[in-house]
């Protein structure tokens, strides 16, 4: 996007001026991915499980292949069931059904007991051991370690099994697996399908078989996924389950949890390309639970495909393959619900610079302000209540009796908040995401005790203006006429000149100084309070960095703006490819 320039007193003589207008729906250039599976972790940590159950959804899908994932994210297929659409994986461990799971504490239900008798002799094909356990009562095939066994039963204790006098052959010997053993039976049952157990090498994978053609759907506690999962004994206790899904279907299931599914098509088209984006700009976030994203707003909303519908599934579609890059690699697409009226440079948000998450005035959001939840918001604290939330987050301060925000971004959003205690220190949240942790704020467009905010310094607005102030240029190529009566371009020039109202020639803002954040006029002694409360009032929900959800709404409904208007308004300089 080119930069924008706005003429506050000195408007541009259309005398002076050739506009040529350029557009395109989106740029030539092309980045290709270096992996079209993403890896999501869906229980994981301390809500890691001690069994987790599958079902085929009707119609999309029949049965299922057990196998692994390689370190390029391919399923390697080891063998398929196909007489059952409902499985559990779980631990090794005696597992008691009841309520609808397996757990090791349950009681009054059916056991799966995790001794079984297992066969000396290893077969390097599933069919071949598969054919051996099917004359073997209760038998099932395990594959350990790159080899196939045939094992038999399922029983509490090592003392049940020898009782139990079955032989699989002249070197059988009972086993209860080892701390990485996955097992898998048909739901609600003690029947034991399968196991896995490549100790902390390689871990289970399940693929969802199709039928008559059909993309597999699978539920799983209560929602619907693309793909195929990795179920991950990673301490040896209980399970990581992971889903490995197809970068577009993932995208599918972002897009109707991170907006809402009636939104226009070119919003919601402006969402698909900064969820892609995000998801394969992260990467590894969570690598140390072997998956790449989370399903919740630490990364981004994902719960399956339960909320798609035709437009979002269409918003996808439409930019099948498309990413946001800057000079070729892919962009860090932040996103948050509302600006309040202006984004802002990333560094005055967290500690970083990226070229293209430069700050803009958003002139949209106001079209939609009454509609978005929450969008005016104020925050108030007892001077004794904002005390106990400084020293809860560690400060040690006495009783704070003055507040401030002493430093704006050209933007107009709070850069720098003081507040004063009683024994005369100050105590300081310096840049966006430090006020709104510290504060309890919903954005950083704020003000404090009825201090009003600077106005967006000049060359920090929407546009130049020609004549008046109803018509902006935009996106235009600027030319001015030069003294051989030639076009020459503006674009690039280091500064910028225009003819006043009173024939003067005097420069026009530029390019705002937003790594310098403003002093702001208001003392903090003594001030902040209204009423004998301090009183934070602001506008918009959200990081103030990157796009505005509400501001695309507005946008697409109300401006006519295309997916990659929306995109380029937002993300400074980037290409569509």
């Amino acid at each position: 996007m080119k930069k924008r320039f706005r003429v506050g007193a000195c408007l541009l003589s259309a005398a002076l001026l050739t506009l040529t207008l350029t557009l395109s729906d989106r740029d030539a250039s092309a980045y290709v991915p270096d992996v079209g599976v993403v890896r999501i972790g869906l229980y994981y940590g301390a809500n890691a499980l001690q069994s987790a159950n599958l079902q085929n959804v009707t119609g999309f899908g029949s049965g299922y292949d057990f196998g692994y994932f390689d370190a390029s994210r391919n399923f390697v297929p080891l063998g398929a069931y196909t007489d059952t659409v409902k499985i559990s994986m779980m631990r090794d461990r005696n597992m008691t059904f009841d309520g609808g799971n397996y757990a090791e504490e349950a009681s009054g239900g059916v056991t799966v007991g995790c001794y079984h008798i297992q066969s000396g002799t290893a077969y390097g094909a599933f069919e071949e051991a598969s054919s051996v356990a099917a004359g073997i009562s209760s038998s099932f095939v395990k594959y350990e370690s790159g080899a196939f066994y045939v094992c038999a039963g399922n029983y509490t204790s090592a003392a049940e099994a020898e009782s139990a006098g079955i032989s699989i052959g002249p070197s059988d010997y009972i086993t209860s697996g080892s701390t990485y053993t996955v097992t898998v039976a048909e739901t609600g049952t003690n029947r034991i399908i399968f196991e896995f157990d490549c100790g902390a090498d390689r871990w289970l994978g399940v693929m969802p078989r199709p039928s008559d053609g059909t993309k597999p759907q699978t539920w799983f506690k209560g929602y619907r996924y693309h793909g195929g999962f990795q179920y991950a004994r990673l301490d040896g206790k209980n399970i990581t389950v992971v889903n490995f899904v197809d970068i577009d279907d993932y995208t599918r299931g972002v897009i109707p949890y991170e907006m809402s599914g009636d939104w226009p098509i070119e919003a919601l088209k402006a969402q698909a390309l900064c969820a892609r984006t995000y998801a394969l700009s992260h990467l590894n976030t969570h690598g140390a639970y072997g998956f790449d994203l989370c399903t919740t707003e630490h990364c981004q909303v994902y719960l399956g495909q339960g909320g798609a519908n035709e437009t979002t599934d269409a918003a996808v579609d439409q930019t099948l393959g498309q990413y946001i890059t800057y000079e070729g690699k892919l962009c860090e697409t932040y996103f948050s619900s509302s600006d309040g009226g202006a984004t802002d440079d990333i560094e005055n948000v967290w500690n970083d610079k990226l070229p293209y998450l430069r700050g803009v005035v958003d002139p949209y959001e106001a079209d939609v302000a009454s509609r978005v939840s929450g969008y005016n918001w104020t925050v108030t604290y007892t001077p004794e209540q904002i005390t106990r939330r400084l020293q809860d987050k560690g400060y040690n301060c006495g009783r704070i009796v003055g507040m401030a925000v002493t430093k704006y971004t050209a933007l107009g959003n709070a850069y720098e908040v003081t507040l004063l205690d009683d024994g005369g220190r100050t105590w300081r949240f310096t840049r966006g995401d430090s006020i709104r942790s510290g504060l309890g704020a919903a954005s950083i467009r704020l003000t404090i005790g009825g201090v009003a905010a600077p106005a967006p310094q000049s060359g920090a607005d929407a546009g130049i203006y020609v004549n008046d102030g109803g018509e902006t240029i935009g996106d235009a190529a600027l030319y001015v006429v030069d003294g051989s009566g030639q076009p020459a371009p503006v674009a690039g020039a280091d500064e910028l000149y225009a003819i006043t109202g009173s024939g003067e020639v005097a420069p026009v803002g530029g390019e705002p100084d937003s790594q310098t954040p403003r002093e702001a006029s208001a003392a903090v002694s003594g001030s902040g309070l209204v009423n004998g409360v301090f009183v934070i009032k602001g506008t918009g929900r959200g990081h103030n960095v990157g796009m505005s959800q509400w501001g695309a709404y507005s946008m697409a409904k109300y401006h006519n703006m295309t997916y990659d208007e929306i995109i380029k308004f937002y993300y400074t300089g980037v290409s569509i490819g």
